[in-house]
């Protein structure tokens, strides 16, 4: 039994502690937090799909930090977002191939099609199946542009 997501990042943060790694440290601290918080909030234990999730939404804040602080002219800023995007990136499962995320669409356009769906309906259908196949592996609305041009295409 490999060790789960979340006991990975507690263990990092034990290692980027003994490393006197501020920024690294504070960066999973930060990240064990809002999984502590989901599971607060939601009663729950976080399975590695649900840290993903937390890693994921983390990782958007960043990006879209990234994209005002730029516009800000802010660099320091901007610097900071992106060293916090690279640590949060590594829990993340391997990204996809472009190849492997066409495949992933392809089939799931397919077992609609086969279902009966067709047009603007069968987006949601196909983004309904491919969300727990890519989810944490491919930039969602990347994939959510693919099923687009496949559907009206």
């Amino acid at each position: 039994m490999s060790m789960s997501l979340k006991d990975r990042i507690t263990e990092d943060m034990k290692a980027a502690m003994r490393a006197r790694e501020t920024e690294r440290l504070g960066t999973i601290r930060l990240l064990l937090a809002a999984i502590k918080q989901k599971e607060v909030d939601e009663r729950v234990v976080v399975d590695d799909a649900a840290a993903v999730a937390v890693v994921e939404r983390l990782i958007k804040q960043r990006k879209d930090a990234i994209e005002q602080f730029a516009k800000a002219g802010r660099t320091d800023l901007v610097d900071k977002e992106t060293a916090e995007m690279a640590v949060l990136q590594d829990y993340l499962p391997a990204q996809l191939s472009e190849a492997e995320v066409l495949a992933a669409v392809d089939a799931a356009i397919a077992e609609t099609a086969a279902a009966g769906a067709s047009g603007p309906a069968a987006m949601g259908k196909v983004m309904a199946l491919l969300k727990p196949r890519l989810a944490g592996r491919a930039d969602m609305s990347k994939v959510s542009g693919l099923v687009k041009g496949r559907i009206a295409g």
